[in-house]
C-alpha cells in the first residue's frame, strides 16, 4: 500500500462522513470497546488482542490441508448457531460487545436461505445425514416465515407487521428452497419457491433492476450485487422448466453488467459505500455473474468476471490477505479486511479455475482460504466462537465489527469444499 492510499484510507475513515457521523462512529466503537473489557468477556478480550497483534504484526501464518477438519468444524459452528436462536433459523451471529446484551442475535432469514445450501452440498460430500436433516429444518422455517407477498424480509426475523421485503433477502432463500427441494422433494418448498420467484420476477423494472432493496441498506440507488438473485432464479426455472425465470435471470444480470466500468470495477454495488464497496458485495455481484453464465452459456459474462477478477488477484498478499473494500481505481479503501469477501473472492476464482482450466485462479483461491484457515479460532476455550470465522481481521475492523456473522463461517465453508474438489497438483492441498 502506498502512503498516498494510506492517507486517503485515513482521509475518508475520520473526515469523509462529516464531524457528526465520526463523532457517532466513535461513540459507538467506545461502547463496543468498554463492554470488552467487562469481566464476562474476559476470554474473548483475549481472543480479540491477540487477533489485534497478528493483524498488527503481519505473523498470521496460512494453513495448508487440514479440510476435513476445518469444514467439520464450520459446520459445528453453523449448528450451534443455529440451537443458538428459539426456532430452526440460524442465529445472525455471535457479537458479545453489542448494545442489546445478546451475544447471540435472532435467526436472520436471508443468510439461513443460502446456509441450507452449504449444508447440503457438505452432507453429500461427508454423507452426514445429521447435517442434512438440519438444513432441510432451516428450509421449512423458512416456509413459516415467508411473507404473504412471497417476499422474505430484510434483517432478523420479527413479527409479520414488522417486516419490509427485500429482493436480495428474497433470492438467498430461494438459492436454498432450490437446494432443499432437489433433496427432500417437499412439495411445500416448491410452492414456496414459487411465490419467491414470482415476486422476483415481478419486481424487475424494465431495465432489469430489482426495485425493493429493503430498508437495511442505503437507498436512492440500484443495488448491482442484487444480481446473485439471478443464480436461484435460473435454478428455478431448470427445475420447473419455465424460460421466463431464466430470461429473468440473464436481465438482471445484463443490468448488473452496465453498471461495471472498463476497468472491471463495478458501479452501485455496496450495502451503503457505493464509491468505495466491500469485497463481499463484490463477491456477491461476481457469483452472480458467474453462475448465470456458466448455465446460460454466455461467454460474455464469464469474461466480465474475469476483467474484475484480475484486478483483484494483484491486490492478495503472497499469504492471502486482501483488503475489504476498494475504491473504483482499484486502491485499497480501508486497512481491514472483510473475511466474507475474501472467502468469497476465493469460490469465484476456484470456479473461475473449473470453467477456463487457468491455475492462477486456482492458486489465488488457495492463497485466500489457507490464509482463512490460520483465523478460523480452533482451539478456542469460548464455544460460541469455535470453529467460527470473524466479520474482519482486526476482529474490531471496517466489516461487522466485533462479532462472528454467519454468513462469514457459510462462505468459509463453501470456499473450503471446492478447494476440496480443485485438482491438486497445484493447490497443495490434503
Amino acid at each position: 500500500m502506498t502512503p498516498h492510499t494510506a492517507l486517503r484510507i485515513l482521509r475518508e475513515s475520520y473526515f469523509g462522513g462529516g464531524l457528526r457521523q465520526t463523532y457517532w462512529n466513535a461513540r459507538a466503537l467506545g461502547g463496543e470497546l468498554a463492554r470488552l473489557f467487562e469481566r464476562d468477556n474476559a476470554t474473548f478480550r483475549r481472543h480479540a488482542v491477540r487477533d489485534l497483534a497478528r493483524f498488527a504484526f503481519g505473523t498470521v501464518r496460512p494453513v495448508e490441508g487440514e479440510i476435513t477438519k476445518r469444514s467439520r468444524a464450520a459446520v459445528d459452528w453453523i449448528l450451534r448457531a443455529q440451537q443458538a436462536t428459539p426456532d430452526d433459523g440460524v442465529s445472525l451471529g455471535y457479537f458479545p460487545c453489542s448494545r442489546d446484551e445478546r451475544a447471540w442475535k435472532p435467526s436472520y432469514p436471508e443468510t439461513t436461505g443460502y446456509i441450507v445450501t452449504s449444508l447440503l452440498h457438505f452432507a453429500e460430500r461427508f454423507g452426514d445425514d445429521a447435517v442434512r436433516a438440519a438444513a432441510l429444518r432451516m428450509a421449512r422455517w423458512e416456509i413459516g416465515v415467508q411473507m404473504n407477498s412471497g417476499a422474505v424480509q430484510g434483517g432478523p426475523v420479527c413479527p409479520p407487521p414488522q417486516q419490509t421485503a427485500a429482493a436480495f433477502n428474497t433470492g438467498m432463500v430461494l438459492d436454498g428452497w432450490c437446494s432443499a427441494y432437489a433433496v427432500a422433494r417437499d412439495p411445500a418448498m416448491l410452492a414456496a419457491a414459487r411465490r419467491a420467484a414470482d415476486w422476483l420476477v415481478g419486481d424487475l423494472d424494465g431495465d432489469g433492476y430489482f426495485r425493493t432493496n429493503g430498508a437495511f441498506v442505503s437507498v436512492g440507488e440500484v443495488k448491482t450485487y442484487a444480481c446473485l438473485c439471478g443464480w436461484a432464479l435460473y435454478r428455478y426455472g431448470d427445475i420447473v422448466a419455465d424460460d421466463r425465470y431464466r430470461e429473468a435471470a440473464v436481465r438482471c444480470v445484463e443490468a448488473a453488467l452496465r453498471q461495471q466500468q472498463t476497468n472491471g470495477w463495478f458501479a452501485h454495488n455496496c450495502l451503503a459505500r457505493s464509491e468505495a464497496p466491500l469485497t463481499h458485495t463484490i463477491g456477491y455481484t461476481l457469483q452472480g455473474v458467474l453462475e448465470v453464465g456458466m448455465l446460460a452459456r454466455r461467454d460474455d459474462f464469464v469474461m466480465a468476471v474475469r476483467k474484475c477478477a484480475d484486478r483483484i488477484i494483484p491486490r492478495i498478499s503472497s499469504r492471502g490477505y486482501l483488503p475489504g473494500l476498494f475504491y473504483a481505481d482499484w486502491e485499497p479503501a480501508r486497512f481491514s479486511s472483510c473475511l466474507t469477501g475474501s472467502a468469497q473472492i476465493a469460490i469465484v476464482c476456484y470456479r473461475l479455475n473449473e470453467t477456463t482450466g487457468i491455475g492462477d485462479y486456482r492458486l489465488a483461491a488457495d492463497r485466500l482460504v489457507n490464509y482463512l484457515k490460520a483465523l478460523q479460532a480452533l482451539e478456542s476455550p469460548l464455544p460460541a466462537i469455535k470453529g467460527g470465522i470473524a466479520g474482519s481481521l482486526p476482529l474490531f475492523g471496517e466489516y461487522m465489527r466485533g462479532g462472528y456473522p454467519n454468513w462469514a463461517t457459510k462462505y468459509f465453508l463453501d470456499a473450503l469444499l471446492l478447494q476440496d474438489r480443485a485438482p491438486r497438483a497445484l493447490g497443495g492441498v490434503s
